[in-house]
């Protein structure tokens, strides 16, 4: 998570305060974000197999604006509470992420770049989905060995 918030505050630094609004320096930002996101899921000093993105995205997203980091984390929140999938939570999350960025600052160069990352976190979360189309999924606070025997005895 602190890899995608620095990087983004830091590239926020050294743009200056209008990085959101600025025809270049928002652009610039989107590499940065796209960057980041993009180093994280295929880091080329662990041969390019990197992680699903979920806590890089969630740092990016408190990077450009705090109150967009709240709202997306909270997203992930309630859905992990009441449906107890960290998956559905995080493709919940990466969802709205977009969403909210719209409605917070409309239409806007880093709303493609968050979409552009929304989309990869699908991507990568692709196996998550197919567990959870066929309720193989595990849920949070569930042991792995305890799932399996329920549903091989289903």
């Amino acid at each position: 998570m602190l890899k995608g918030y620095f990087a983004v505050m830091l590239a926020r630094m050294l743009l200056g305060d209008q990085s959101l609004t600025s025809t270049l320096s928002s652009w610039v930002l989107c590499g940065v974000v796209l960057a980041v996101f993009l180093g994280h899921l295929f880091p080329i000093f662990h041969g390019f197999k990197g992680g699903k993105g979920v806590a890089t995205a969630c740092g990016i997203l408190f990077g450009v604006n705090v109150i967009l980091g709240l709202a997306t984390l909270s997203t992930w929140i309630i859905v992990a509470v009441f449906l107890r999938y960290s998956s559905l939570a995080a493709l919940a999350a990466a969802i709205f992420g977009p969403i909210y960025f719209v409605f917070l600052f409309g239409f806007q160069p880093m709303g493609i770049a968050l979409l552009v990352v929304c989309l990869l976190l699908i991507w990568r979360h692709r196996s998550n989905i197919r567990n959870l189309l066929n309720r193989t999924e595990s849920r949070i606070g569930s042991k792995k060995d305890s799932q399996k025997k329920v549903h091989s005895q289903s």
